[in-house]
């Protein structure tokens, strides 16, 4: 990779590793999550999302801007607006198979139906895909999605901002709503299951108590790094008589989740990590990059968060370390030996003064390293404008991009680990 000299260092707090600002000259950027790199495909460009505003949360209709960062030159522009936005994943872009296809979310204002772009933004061109973005498969073939309007149902900040009485309700196991393959070449879309089929499916089976007193809905969806399998995440709380939003903040501890795994022939469905176990306390499962296993931190004893693994089948689910408590979304690089995570600025892990370290985890020896150390918290107290670091390694598996805020906005960095790799 060519780094254009226009990109400022990083240097507080005297990083272990090279670090750089990718975004010096546009204000209010992030990246997309933890299991996808904004990096694409030959390793020149940066993808971004553009916040117009970075102190409160978006209306219906309002738009923000998907941004092309040139790493060799330095130059930065404009790809698209988009209405199709939430302040944690912004747009949901995701690079396709090669430099020449970029996904990303928008809303059609008029019938505030959310649907993807498939966009060059070297060419200047985009196609209108039939479903939405949450996650691409890494060789480029498909889209996956959850509904994106129903989100916001139990955690904004990952889907579309649509108004309130434009999104549906599901009280029970929907048989029409679930999750969304796009086929890229064609641009169509399908429900690829419903939510009634992966709950009848599933094997072992999901833990619901009186389903049909439940509203359930999709939530997040990843492709593994072979394309051919997916993790879906399923929440679920207690109907009441009126339509509930936002149930992380009126009423958290309703909410249930299972992560369920699936192919895309109608192969088995496995429930891979329960409510009996998420119940416990935890957060931000992921593939490992042998596509067969699922990372996250969980309190699996029930005293403090640890890394842990399990099968996507469900079975062998195993702290990864007795002592190190996890943190933030951690992902496991190839080598089988290291963890790289982050931390919110309100885990024990964190520094206590808004700044919080790149874990960087040995998992033979159980030693760690903070290997940088920068701010996160922004000013203002709605959690849904929090900035999550969400470090994504490129296909490479060499550098890490990740978000902060530095200078009085958001600020997408880049680092390159591979002194630690050697």
């Amino acid at each position: 990779m060519k780094l254009s000299p226009l990109f400022p260092r990083y240097e507080e707090f005297s990083p272990s590793v090279p670090v750089w600002c990718v975004t010096p000259g546009r204000p209010g950027c992030i990246h997309r999550f933890f299991d996808t790199s904004p990096i694409s495909p030959s390793g020149r460009y940066l993808a971004v999302f553009q916040f117009p505003f970075e102190d409160r949360q978006p209306l219906p209709g309002e738009a923000g801007q998907v941004c092309v960062v040139d790493l060799e030159t330095g130059r930065d522009w404009v790809v698209s607006t988009t209405c199709g936005w939430e302040p944690q994943m912004g747009a949901n872009v995701n690079w396709g198979a090669t430099d020449h296809e970029l996904y990303f979310n928008d809303v059609d204002t008029r019938t505030w139906q959310p649907f993807a772009w498939k966009a060059d933004p070297l060419g200047g061109t985009r196609e209108r895909m039939e479903g939405t973005v949450y996650h691409a498969s890494p060789d480029g073939r498909w889209l996956i999605s959850a509904n994106m309007t129903t989100m916001r149902k139990t955690q904004p900040g990952y889907g579309v901002v649509v108004p309130d009485e434009t999104v549906r309700r599901n009280v029970g196991m929907a048989e029409d709503d679930g999750f969304y393959l796009t086929d890229t070449r064609t641009g169509k879309a399908r429900l690829l299951a419903s939510l009634a089929d992966l709950f009848r499916q599933a094997d072992p089976p999901v833990a619901i108590e009186n389903p049909e007193r439940q509203e359930i809905y999709g939530f997040h969806s990843k492709f593994n790094p072979q394309s051919n399998r997916l993790m879906l995440s399923i929440r679920w709380f207690p109907a009441t008589d009126k339509p509930q939003w936002n149930l992380f903040k009126t009423n958290f501890k309703a909410v249930r989740y299972a992560w369920v795994t699936a192919d895309l022939e109608g192969g088995p469905v496995h429930c891979a990590v329960g409510p009996e176990q998420w119940e416990k306390g935890g957060h931000h499962a992921t593939w490992f990059p042998d596509g067969r296993r699922i990372s996250m931190n969980l309190n699996i004893d029930r005293e403090v968060l640890r890394f842990v693994q399990v099968n996507q089948d469900g079975t062998n689910l195993v702290k990864m370390l007795d002592q190190v408590p996890g943190s933030g979304h951690p992902t496991v690089h190839p080598d089988g030996r290291h963890l790289l995570t982050d931390t919110y600025t309100k885990e024990k892990t964190s520094f206590q003064d808004g700044t919080i370290p790149l874990r960087w985890v040995d998992l033979e020896t159980g030693r760690e390293q903070a290997i940088v150390r920068i701010n996160t918290l922004q000013p203002h107290e709605d959690s849904v404008l929090r900035i999550d670091p969400h470090p994504a390694w490129d296909r490479t598996w060499r550098y890490v991009t990740f978000n902060a805020f530095v200078g009085g906005t958001r600020r997408v960095f880049l680092a390159d680990l591979q002194s630690l790799l050697e």
